[in-house]
């Protein structure tokens, strides 16, 4: 009976130690753009006037288990599941089948600098800074309408001769042939190349033209973002927040503590992110009373938000900035944007 029993044991500690195909998200640390990191400040700007600012607004940080990370256990699984301020998810649907721990960092890291050009630009365009933005062809897939007539590198123009200032111009004039042919013109090694191109459908039901495309940024000056450890897109509303503060005379927090995330377009649009439940425990836990989220993000805020938490929906860095200066300015915030159930 012994050898039986001290047999189960050993059986038992190790199933709940076997690890399992999930994935276990926690509240990580936030960090006040306003402030330093290491030692440095995490928004500094060159060639321009700069005005040290107070208050906090904290960016959100979530920690992942799991995945290309490590594995995670039965024990740990199931102790995050009884964790309200945790969450557990298959792995599948957060990581791509066999992707490595140096893709996953390589990813993140790229995505994280795009977030940082990103809310430079959506900050001077909030600020009416003018600023040069191109459309630059990142790849041209092989089996795309593009392959063979575009190139990686070149430069987007004009399409049907009108004048490429945006995604969004592109986006309207290939929805409004409806498939037609278009024009391209790009600068190819400053040469200026008309390609005839027939859009394809995506699954989603719009027209492309099938390639990956960059924004190429001349800013009027310099600003340089230092925050070691962190990395994806969702950081780029608090950055465009910080940097809109830091250029300009005056708190705009008020001296408030504000924590928020969502990713940023350059026109300013703020998308959703994931791990919205821990970012506001995060924020919470930091020490926020108002959280500004992605308004597609409310679906997901509803039911998780922390006691002592204001949350503020938000679609674009003009929303955000507003709600950020009614807090500021110590008026009653209760009448600002929030998720519900309607």
């Amino acid at each position: 009976m012994l050898v039986s029993g001290l047999l189960a044991l050993a059986l038992g500690i190790t199933a709940v130690s076997l690890p399992v195909p999930y994935v276990v998200e926690s509240p990580g640390p936030t960090f006040n753009t306003l402030g330093d990191d290491n030692g440095k400040p995490v928004i500094s700007v060159t060639g321009h006037e700069s005005f040290p600012a107070k208050g906090n607004l904290d960016l959100t940080t979530v920690y992942v288990d799991g995945g290309p990370n490590g594995p995670v256990s039965v024990f740990e699984a199931f102790s995050a599941w009884l964790d309200g301020a945790k969450a557990v998810y298959p792995e599948e649907l957060i990581y791509p089948r066999g992707v490595t721990k140096e893709q996953s960092q390589q990813e993140s890291a790229v995505a994280m600098t795009t977030s940082q050009e990103n809310a430079v630009a959506a900050a001077l365009k909030e600020l009416n800074i003018p600023f040069e933005q191109k459309l630059q062809i990142a790849g041209v897939p092989a089996d795309s309408a593009s392959a063979g007539k575009l190139q990686e590198g070149d430069v987007l123009v004009s399409i049907n001769n009108k004048p490429i200032t945006a995604l969004s111009v592109v986006q309207a004039e290939l929805a409004a042939g409806n498939g037609a042919p278009v024009t391209v013109d790009v600068d190819r090694g400053g040469s200026s190349v008309p390609v005839t191109i027939t859009p394809t459908k995506a699954p989603t039901g719009m027209f492309i033209l099938g390639v990956l495309l960059q924004y190429k940024f001349t800013f009027p000056f310099e600003v340089k973002i230092s925050l070691d450890k962190v990395g994806g897109p969702s950081a780029g509303m608090m950055f465009a927040l910080g940097i809109v503060d830091t250029v300009t005379p005056g708190d705009l927090t008020g001296g408030k503590h504000i924590a928020g995330t969502g990713t940023i377009t350059p026109d300013g649009a703020v998308g959703p992110i994931g791990g919205i439940g821990q970012k506001m425990h995060g924020a919470r836990s930091g020490g926020a009373t108002l959280f500004l989220a992605p308004a597609a993000n409310c679906d997901e805020v509803l039911g998780h938000i922390p006691a002592g938490l204001q949350v503020v929906k938000v679609e674009n860095l003009a929303g955000a900035r507003k709600a950020v200066e009614q807090a500021a300015s110590g008026a009653d915030t209760s009448a600002l944007p929030g998720c519900s159930s309607n």
